[in-house]
């Protein structure tokens, strides 16, 4: 008879921990940023098109529900460079321990509002 081994947990199990979450949010912020960067091409090459098609494209951008996308655009882009930064400390052998990559993972989301907060406010002054 076959010994029964144990299963691996599933991450029904685990209770979510910031340094997970935090790199399924880096990876997530990723993807974003690919689609978002189309939303720049596609106003780039309106600018190319002429005035008609920049017309669109700032009246698409400009509407609610572009604003929202640009915001979670900026939020995205402002998370991802501020966590590669705190990876790139950790490639260089800065912050390792358990609580430093907690401590340096509240200062990359803090930081992430605060200036996500400044540059929409210095946009809407």
């Amino acid at each position: 008879m076959a010994r029964t081994r144990p299963l691996s947990p599933h991450l029904q199990v685990y209770r979510p921990q910031m340094t997970s979450v935090m790199s399924i949010l880096h990876r997530a912020a990723g993807v974003v940023l690919t689609t978002g960067t189309l939303i720049m091409a596609a106003w780039l090459v309106s600018l190319a098109l002429g005035e008609e098609a920049y017309d669109v494209v700032v009246m698409v951008i400009g509407h609610p529900l572009g604003q929202f996308v640009l915001f979670g655009y900026s939020v995205a882009l402002i998370y991802h460079a501020l966590n590669g930064v705190r990876h790139l400390g950790w490639d260089l052998g800065f912050g390792l321990t358990i609580p430093q990559v907690y401590k340096n993972g509240q200062i990359v989301l803090f930081l992430t509002v605060v200036l996500t907060m400044g540059l929409w406010s210095a946009v809407w002054m």
